[in-house]
């Protein structure tokens, strides 16, 4: 059984306010992608890593790649317009039997650790399907849109949700045929695991941590950026 990790890093990151995407900022010196690269690069199980970018972006990564040490792991594909687009991509890309493991990790969650890979990697044995996800701690409200603001129309008990978070795993072949299905019904899902849900397959969650942080606006490389100093202290 072969493991292969998606990063789909096609996204302009409009809400960082910078000049490059957020992928390619730096954190504690490094690029943000490569952090997330090197994650998926240590789990013992992981096979061979594919991360889709823009076209005008494909030389710049394979040269980071190489500098990094990479070249051995990690394939460029070109992404496209929308995250669907990307991770479909690459999933044409792969060299996969219906019974591999794919898993998709967002290329701005820097933080994620090599435990909840595997873990998530063995919920996906045991499931076919899986996503990382943390409880709401916030009360939840459902709304109602209207031209005078949102309108609570009813409050969700915090113990039926959860927040989404990657690495999302399924098996490929489920994957691939929920991917196909979503194209020919034009639908857009908001992360893998709602366009495998859409297919009428169960989806497991394993626990995240808020360590998994996705970086999307400059305190959350503030934040990042804190997380990493107290996990070198920790080392000691």
């Amino acid at each position: 059984m072969q493991v292969f990790a998606i990063l789909p890093a096609a996204g302009l990151g409009t809400r960082m306010a910078g000049p490059q995407p957020k992928q390619f900022l730096a954190l504690d010196g490094v690029p943000i992608l490569i952090h997330s690269l090197r994650a998926f690069a240590a789990a013992p199980r992981v096979t061979a890593i594919y991360v889709a970018v823009r076209k005008t972006e494909i030389e710049r990564v394979e040269t980071q790649v190489a500098e990094f040490g990479f070249s051995d792991r990690v394939h460029v594909v070109e992404g496209g317009e929308k995250r669907q687009d990307s991770v479909a991509n690459a999933l044409r890309a792969l060299p996969a039997a219906d019974d591999d493991l794919v898993l998709v990790h967002d290329a701005v969650r820097p933080l994620i650790d090599t435990a909840t890979i595997e873990r998530t990697i063995d919920a996906v044995i045991e499931h076919g399907a899986a996503i990382v996800g943390m409880p709401a701690v916030d009360t939840i409200k459902q709304v109602e849109r209207t031209a005078h603001g949102a309108l609570i129309t009813s409050t969700i008990p915090r113990e039926f949700v959860v927040q989404a978070q990657t690495p999302q795993g399924f098996r490929y072949g489920l994957l691939q045929k929920a991917f196909a299905e979503a194209t020919a019904d034009g639908f857009i899902g908001t992360d893998e695991a709602s366009v495998v849900e859409r297919a009428g397959i169960a989806v497991a969650v394993v626990p995240g941590s808020q360590v998994n942080l996705k970086i999307t606006q400059p305190g959350d490389l503030e934040l990042a950026e804190f997380y990493l100093r107290q996990k070198r202290t920790l080392r000691g």
